[in-house]
């Protein structure tokens, strides 16, 4: 009987962290005209193990009063926008620039990199990640390549320094969107973390001296989350029509904080898997609306 449990715990530790890894990219914004023009640019991490390709998404005019949505497993993100949602984003108020950062790779999700790159280091010395083995820790080598070398290049394409940054992930990239929210609040404007992976490693989101970090300058979280989502992987389901019990005491946290606006947006019927596409356009849609 244990042996089963345990088999069965598995197999949804799997299902939830692992979704179709072996699926191969399809973006067929990049084949259908639209009222967005993309070109992609490519560089590799300071170790030279991983390679990054990034695709910039521009609306018909760009200015500084552009919002920047950085949107990370840029593949899978690419993947999920559509023609009639890239048109309503070029005719909104605020026509999002969309900067996708992905992986110089034809699938959908690259785990091993996304792994490494989304997820903190926890103590001292090589890290693997509790649920794949696979080395973890990479966040902040990450995010200064982001910071320092993604968004020059971005700028310098489009020619602007817009004035508002919005970083977008979803999952593991979900957590990083809070990680950097809590560790360097003044790198973007925006967070959205769409299902974040709360449970990971016991738990790393710490809100302790945020308010102090943010240095008087207001920033503003989106978080998002589907009502059939489990609360870890190791559970089948998720509470219906509620927030996990590490989602609430975290909002409970933040929504203390000083100088944060924090607004949470369930999405009934929804799992983890199609929360990432689901969150995306809600995003997007989301700071079109507020020029």
């Amino acid at each position: 009987m244990g042996r089963v449990i345990l088999l069965a715990m598995l197999f949804a530790q799997c299902a939830y962290a692992k979704p179709a890894p072996e699926q191969l990219m399809d973006a067929p914004v990049l084949r259908e005209a639209s009222d967005y023009s993309f070109s992609t640019l490519e560089l590799d991490s300071a170790d030279g193990a991983r390679h990054y390709r990034i695709w910039l998404g521009r609306p018909l005019k760009v200015s500084t009063a552009n919002p920047v949505a950085y949107l990370l497993d840029g593949n899978a993100a690419m993947a999920a926008l559509d023609t009639p949602l890239l048109h309503r984003l070029a005719h909104s108020a605020a026509p999002p620039v969309l900067v996708a950062v992905g992986y110089a790779t034809p699938l959908r999700i690259e785990r091993n990199a996304r792994t490494f790159d989304y997820t903190p280091q926890v103590g001292e010395g090589a890290q693997r990640d509790p649920l794949t083995a696979v080395p973890s820790g990479g966040a902040e080598p990450f995010l200064d390549l982001l910071t320092e070398q993604i968004r020059p290049l971005i700028n310098q394409r489009l020619q602007e320094t817009p004035r508002r940054q919005v970083l977008w992930g979803h999952s593991y990239g979900g957590l990083l969107v809070l990680y950097t929210l809590m560790t360097r609040p003044q790198a973007f404007d925006e967070y959205a973390a769409a299902s974040p992976s709360l449970w990971w490693n016991g738990g790393v989101i710490n809100t302790e001296g945020l308010a102090q970090r943010l240095h008087g300058k207001p920033r503003t979280l989106l978080m998002m989350r589907g009502d059939e989502e489990p609360a870890s992987p190791a559970m089948r389901t998720g509470p219906k029509g509620e927030q996990g019990g590490a989602a609430k005491q975290l909002l409970a946290s933040l929504q203390q904080v000083k100088g944060l606006k924090v607004q949470y947006q369930a999405f009934p019927g929804l799992s983890h898997g199609p929360m990432l596409p689901a969150s995306l356009h809600y995003t997007l849609e989301h700071i079109s609306q507020q020029p």
